[in-house]
């Protein structure tokens, strides 16, 4: 077993172009799929990744394309999402490991069916085609599981995608279209003049552009506060593991109290445990505290609150102003590695084979962890920005981010080229942090 991941390579442009329209920082599935939307609509784009595409939380997911218990301000933008999970693979030409095979949550607790209900009724009015399911049902989904549910709910339009596949079919894609890419290419600042978006200063040189849409994922809260910019940002360390070849107990993602299952294309199961995920305490942390406590008090069982490597290095340390012509931190650390939890692994196989016996022998291939980029409101953050015109950040998906990552780089592509936007960003604005309004709490997870 390994703490790495298969993740498709493609190839980058050999120089960088003296010019764009757009650059776009970071090429996860919101950078990549951004990159796409304005290349589509003629603008000229590079795509800039001081790693590799899809090198950090874009490869480190779950995969899951769902509307189901998404807060309601994401929903339009997921439903635009999955409409593109449908048609792009198609208008690329590659696949990108999309499939339409259901949601499935079963549950023992009344309290559980109660907040599925809850979210069923909010989320009426945007026919999502959610619904609860009796015992009987959720056991008959549930085929080979040796437990008994007293209920669930289940969405049959939703489904999941490859993350190792994704954004690089999308990136090579975007090629096509006249994108040049550049892997292996820190934006180490941002260039203006009066007041506005004028370019970006990389380790390979300076690149002109009219916008810039900030898709860095983890990273895109320090890059600002070396523009004297703020944005709340806190990441979550979680542990996932990919399973051994075994025999297809659900055609979809199935989510149980004990353990999350998602069907790969290669015949195993991507693994998400019932653990707590950690959250370190940084310079970063102590900032947006204040922010972030009402979600940390709501979420207080779920977390695991320690001093880490975080504290000294990654996006959350203390790096204060750097120069834009040595070395940063960026060419350090080209990739966010995060130290898989390997003790979540046993259990959870324990788990799953004392509720599906016909699934022994079953064993952990590959195991990695990631760094969830998070607000304190759990919605993403997909807005210009006042201060800095010519400036779009994509960032902040809390966990979210792959499922909505198309739409999401729809949007952002349509801020930084002044279209109309495909949804109503008002509720992404970054603005909501600082215009003294309550932030709402999420509904849903």
């Amino acid at each position: 077993m390994v703490a790495t991941r298969r993740l498709d390579l493609i190839e980058s442009d050999a120089t960088l172009p003296e010019s764009a329209d757009v650059v776009v920082i970071g090429a996860g599935i919101i950078g990549a799929s951004a990159a796409w939307h304005l290349a589509k609509a003629g603008h000229s784009v590079a795509l800039l990744e001081k790693g590799v595409v899809a090198g950090e939380q874009s490869s480190r997911n779950w995969g899951w394309c769902r509307t189901l218990n998404r807060d309601e301000r994401e929903i339009p933008l997921m439903l635009h999402s999955q409409h593109l999970w449908d048609t792009l693979p198609g208008e690329i030409g590659a696949d990108m490991g999309f499939r339409r095979s259901g949601l499935v949550y079963v549950t023992k607790d009344p309290q559980q069916l109660a907040t599925w209900q809850a979210w069923l009724d909010m989320a009426q009015p945007y026919q999502v085609g959610a619904r609860m399911i009796d015992a009987a049902e959720a056991k008959a989904r549930t085929p080979g599981n040796v437990q008994d549910w007293i209920g669930g709910v289940v969405s049959p339009r939703d489904g999941r995608g490859e993350p190792a596949m994704a954004a690089p079919a999308l990136a090579k894609a975007a090629r096509t279209r006249g994108v040049t890419l550049h892997q292996d290419t820190a934006v180490r600042g941002l260039d203006t003049t009066g007041g506005r978006i004028s370019g970006v200063f990389t380790e390979r040189g300076r690149i002109g552009a009219q916008a810039v849409v900030l898709a860095a994922g983890a990273w895109a809260s320090m890059f600002l506060r070396r523009h004297g910019l703020d944005m709340p940002q806190s990441s979550v360390h979680s542990t996932i593991f990919a399973t051994t070849p075994a025999k297809q107990i659900s055609p979809g993602p199935l989510s149980t109290p004990d353990f999350i299952l998602t069907p790969l294309l290669d015949g195993g199961y991507l693994v998400a445990a019932k653990a707590r995920g950690r959250l370190e305490l940084t310079p970063a942390g102590i900032r947006y505290a204040r922010q972030f406590l009402p979600s940390l008090r709501k979420n207080w069982k779920m977390v695991e609150l320690r001093v880490g490597r975080s504290f000294f290095e990654g996006p959350d340390a203390l790096h204060g102003r750097w120069s834009f012509d040595k070395p940063t931190v960026f060419e350090r650390m080209r990739v966010l590695e995060a130290t898989p939890k390997a003790s979540i692994v046993q259990p959870a196989i324990d788990a799953i084979v004392s509720a599906y016996p016909e699934l022994a022998g079953i064993q952990a291939a590959r195991l990695w962890a990631g760094w969830i980029d998070s607000t304190p409101d759990a919605v993403p953050v997909i807005s210009k920005v006042a201060a800095l015109p010519g400036l779009v950040v994509a960032a902040g998906f809390s966990g979210h981010g792959f499922g909505i990552g198309l739409g999401a780089g729809r949007l952002a592509a349509d801020l930084a080229g002044d279209a109309p936007p495909v949804v109503d960003p008002a509720a992404f604005a970054l603005g909501r942090f600082f215009d003294g309004s309550a932030l709402r709490s999420p509904v849903g997870i």
